[in-house]
Parts: C-alpha cells; structure tokens; sequence
C-alpha cells in the first residue's frame, strides 16, 4: 500500500498545476533528470491539460519546466541496451502524439516559457505551443539524429513551417544546438528575454491574452494552420465564414460597445 501511495504522489509531484487567476500554469517538475519524459510524467501531464480545459474559467496557459531545463525529450533509462527491440511507434503513439494533437487543440492560448535545454521531444513540445518565449539561456536541440532518428512528437511538421526547409533540415541532420537569440532570429521562438524577465513576461502575455477573446485565438490558430495548404482564393473565403461567425458572436459585440462607450471590455466567459 505504501509503495502504492508513493508511487502515486511522485506521479502528482511529476507535474505542478497552478491557478494565477485567469490563466494557469504548468510546471514539468522532473529537474533532476532535466524534466525528461517517463510514461508517469506523460500522463500527469495530459491530466493537467484535462483540468485545465474543463475549468472554464481559465483563458490562457502557461507550460514551463522546473529547475535549469525546460525538457531533455524522452527518458532513456527506460531502454534497454538493444535499443532496437524497443517498438518506439507504441511510446509515440500512445504518449507523444495526443500531447501535441492536445496542444494544438486547446481552447485557449499556449506559452512556452523555455528555461534552459529544450531538446528532442521537449523542443518540439516548445514548438506546438501557440507562443515560445526563452530565457536567454535557453537552447533548443533537435538531438534525434544522434542516436540514428528522425524528429518527432511533430517536429518534421513544425521544424519547415518555423524556419523553413532547408533550416529544418540542416537543424534536424546536424543536431545543432540553437542558442535562443538565434532562434527569434530565425523564427523558431517568438521571443528572448533575460533569465529573471521568463516568467514575469510569460505572465504578462498570458494575462493579455486572457483579457481577449478566447474564440478568436483559437480560430487563429486554425486559420494559421489551414494557410500553410490553401491557396489564396481559398484561404479568402475560410476568412470571410469565419469572420462572418465571429461578428455574429456576444464577444464581437462586447467588444464594439465597449469602443464606443470607452471603457475595457468584459469578456468573463471563455468562448
């Protein structure tokens, strides 16, 4: 029973969950292993994000990680030492690919605030985030090819569409490791701040974005994605439906009053 019990609170303590008003943020609370992922971190975390969406009153999300790194991608201490025998599709499938599909589908907006190494999986967790910000000195490893892989958890999906192909693949091939200055300049990150500036400005966007509404960032998301496979005619006419849904929505005509009547908006619902 005792094993049991600690078993289940080293699962808790994987993953910190915390309410700052409007937004919440998420801490990977593994620093001695540098926040890497093991199946029990895995599902702390996707129960963290399933609070999250169900309390409606939260707006915006931020994930950070505890201690000098981010995320170091997956725990290799599970392996054995013929790596081979080892089916990695079952880790990806089960655990990595709902994380990212998870993050691409939140119903709010996502800030990475990357403290230190972000490598392998953790980068490209960064990445499927909707803001990344870094610490600078922060790095960003796409460390795959390394041990004879290719990037996952969405990687060879962002990679291209951040810093374009011959970026991607040169970053992906060559295992580099990208100081966080470099990757605003490319435009992988949104932006580097100083070490102490990471989470007070990860605060301050989240509470901007929290003051917005969450229905329209969402759809941004979407549109954003949609763009990088439409043509212009197309991509057009998806912004004239979806903007014709948004002017019809209680937020669009909040917003409009407000204009006019010269006070701050009051969007208490997340759309």
């Amino acid at each position: 029973m005792a094993q049991g019990t600690n078993a289940k609170q080293q699962a808790e303590e994987s993953v910190l969950y915390k309410i700052e008003g409007a937004f919440a943020v998420i801490t990977l609370n593994r620093p001695d292993k540098l926040n890497s992922f093991n199946e029990m971190m895995h599902k702390a975390l996707r129960a963290a994000l399933d609070q999250a969406i169900a309390d409606k009153k939260i707006r915006a999300l931020i994930l950070t990680g505890a201690g000098r790194g981010f995320c170091a991608g997956q725990d290799l201490s599970d392996r054995t030492a013929d790596a081979s025998k080892f089916d990695l599709s079952k880790t990806i499938g089960d655990f990595y690919n709902p994380l990212i599909m998870q993050l691409r589908s939140l119903p709010f907006p996502c800030i990475a605030a990357v403290n230190g190494v972000a490598a392998g999986a953790g980068a490209n967790i960064a990445f499927a985030c909707d803001i990344v910000l870094a610490g600078k000195s922060a790095k960003f490893i796409q460390s795959f090819s390394k041990i004879g892989l290719i990037p996952d958890s969405g990687g060879t999906w962002s990679l291209p569409r951040l810093a374009g192909r011959g970026k991607a693949f040169a970053l992906a091939a060559l295992s580099e490791s990208v100081s966080a200055e470099d990757a605003e300049k490319c435009g992988l990150i949104y932006k580097a701040v100083d070490d102490a500036e990471l989470m007070p400005t990860a605060q301050k966007i989240a509470l901007q974005l929290a003051a917005i509404p969450t229905g329209p960032l969402v759809k941004l998301r979407a549109m954003l994605d949609a763009a990088e496979q439409n043509d212009l005619k197309t991509q057009l006419q998806l912004e004239c439906d979806v903007q014709a849904k948004l002017g019809a929505s209680k937020d669009y005509a909040e917003g409009v009053k407000a204009f006019f009547e010269k006070r701050a908006p009051n969007y208490s619902e997340r759309s």
